[in-house]
């Protein structure tokens, strides 16, 4: 079985599970996602929900947490981890948002990528679901169910990126980013699914192997 009919076959299988998506991380606008996107780190979206009401209480704006001190942000932030590196991070983009882009989270991938604790996957998360723009951003569970299901043999996940921006059409990227990690917390988890979730099985039945 070709690449192609591996995505198509992938794709029909998440959209009859997932047909729109939600965006797992509670947020209000561009800055609070930015927030919540670089507290989800080696942390789970449940947790970083159970953390962010408290956050965004003491300070929801670029403004109100550019004046926070960094412990007491650090206090709120621990049990998302890395709670030192998290918390400088956010009062330190806070500040420079509020310096230099008046307040406002920049739409612009250099701009975001240039923030204290923003990499590309966190860029691409906000670029996507905040403004919209065209991204595939590229997690634990994408990186691993890409390589399992055949869609790429990319060693980073800059090549896996770049494999399935390839196989699928742009306006797909932002919902089907969303449907893989959502199906890899549900079926196909690290520890493995034996061959036996729905994507999985599927793909062993019609390519006429014992696994995928």
């Amino acid at each position: 079985m070709n690449t192609e009919k591996r995505a198509s076959i992938v794709q029909e299988e998440l959209m009859s599970l997932y047909g729109a998506p939600p965006i797992p991380l509670v947020h209000r606008d561009a800055y609070t996602l930015l927030v919540a996107v670089l507290l989800s780190a080696q942390c789970t979206d449940k947790r970083v929900n159970l953390v962010t009401p408290a956050l965004f209480a003491l300070a929801s704006t670029p403004e109100e947490m550019a004046r926070q001190d960094v412990e007491a942000v650090r206090e709120i932030v621990r049990p998302c981890g890395l709670s030192e590196r998290k918390a400088s991070a956010i009062v330190n983009l806070s500040r420079i948002l509020v310096e230099k882009y008046e307040g406002k989270v920049p739409c612009d991938f250099a701009a975001l990528e240039s923030l204290p604790g923003v990499g590309h996957k966190t860029a691409s998360v906000v670029m996507v679901q905040a403004f919209g723009v065209p991204a595939f951003p590229v997690d634990t569970h994408i990186f691993r169910l890409s390589r399992l299901w055949g869609l790429s043999t990319g060693k980073t996940v800059e090549a896996v990126e770049r494999d399935l921006k390839s196989l699928f059409p742009e306006k797909l990227w932002g919902d089907l980013h969303l449907r893989i990690v959502l199906y890899g917390r549900e079926y196909c988890p690290a520890r493995g699914c034996g061959g036996r979730c729905p994507i999985c099985s599927r793909l062993a039945r019609e390519s006429g192997c014992a696994g995928v």
